[in-house]
């Protein structure tokens, strides 16, 4: 049965019609200027349509970025009327490493903050192809030192912090982690990189089969490593499923759609984890495409996905 057919049926309308609009996805737009501004656009439609969360208190910030290079925006969320010191968690965009930015994952960051009960401190970053690897590790790793060495105001507990992301964010979720390793520096209690973006390589089956589901197909995965990348070979930071050595990095959580093309690279990856030490939750989602939980949240399989995750990041980041 082809992929498209396999999609969860109410998941399925939402998918429909964003081809509808748009056909064949947002890779169908080749100016990648125009791209940017047509999810800005849909994202913004979006948010208007919803009443504000007054769960949740914002404030957005500068933060100081790697040498030499810019300034590093960052959106801290906190829960509304909750004193004393909460958990951390550093939450990173997805996008392919060139779309997408804080205001387009503003749901899912508000909504982590107020269900887990953490202070979020969701982090921009410079993209491709303007700006090819490492510019993005070194934006995220950079958010993460001021994070940790900001926690006296923020309010966060520093002996509990973790990292989140999903798709480029979950690719950066684990680089980030590696880089806290290597440096010593910070401790992180837990990582939750989300249907992550981790081998340049596009062999495996499902890199082959996901081709016209819509939502990051292969030509758009291919487009991505090709900018993101400009050229130089993919160390392990940038492509995680090259890193030799996983032993050591926090407690990991990863899940990923059946119809999503990343879905073998992170099954592999996972094996590599718990090969290395690391102890590490898994789900596999039938029906779930890429991004369908953000896609169609009135979904039964989308508040499943959502409840398994916050349910992994309170058991880690409140434990004593």
């Amino acid at each position: 049965m082809p992929p498209r057919d396999r999609v969860d049926p109410a998941s399925r309308e939402p998918l429909e019609q964003l081809l509808a609009a748009l056909p064949g996805g947002f890779h169908a737009i080749a100016d990648i200027e125009q791209r940017r501004a047509t999810v800005r656009a849909m994202t913004a439609a979006t948010t208007a349509e919803l009443p504000p969360d007054n769960r949740v208190v914002t404030d957005n910030r500068m933060v100081p970025g790697p040498a030499e290079a810019p300034d590093v925006p960052v959106r801290i969320y906190r829960p509304a009327g909750i004193e004393g010191e909460l958990p951390g968690l550093l939450f990173i965009h997805g996008g392919g490493m060139v779309i997408s930015d804080i205001d387009g994952e503003d749901l899912a960051a508000t909504r982590l903050c107020a269900e887990v009960g953490a202070v979020v401190v969701s982090t921009g970053y410079r993209k491709a192809p303007e700006n090819p690897y490492p510019a993005q590790l070194e934006d995220c790793y950079a958010s993460l030192i001021w994070m940790v060495k900001s926690a006296a105001e923020l309010g966060i507990d520093i002996d509990r912090v973790g990292v989140y992301g999903g798709s480029a964010g979950g690719n950066l979720t684990i680089a980030v982690s590696m880089l806290a390793r290597d440096k010593g520096f910070p401790a992180l209690r837990f990582m939750m990189p989300i249907y992550p973006m981790v081998d340049d390589r596009n062999e495996t089956p499902s890199s082959h089969q996901i081709t016209d589901i819509g939502i990051w197909d292969r030509s758009a995965n291919i487009e991505a490593w090709s900018w993101f990348l400009a050229g130089q070979p993919a160390d392990g930071y940038a492509a995680p499923a090259r890193a030799e050595d996983l032993a050591r990095l926090p407690p990991a959580f990863i899940d990923v759609g059946e119809l999503d093309l990343f879905r073998d690279e992170d099954i592999a990856f996972t094996q590599r984890l718990v090969q290395a030490g690391v102890p590490t939750e898994f789900h596999l989602y039938p029906g779930a495409y890429h991004g369908s939980e953000t896609f169609a949240p009135a979904a039964a399989l989308s508040q499943q996905i959502w409840a398994t995750r916050i349910r992994a990041l309170r058991a880690a980041l409140h434990a004593r």
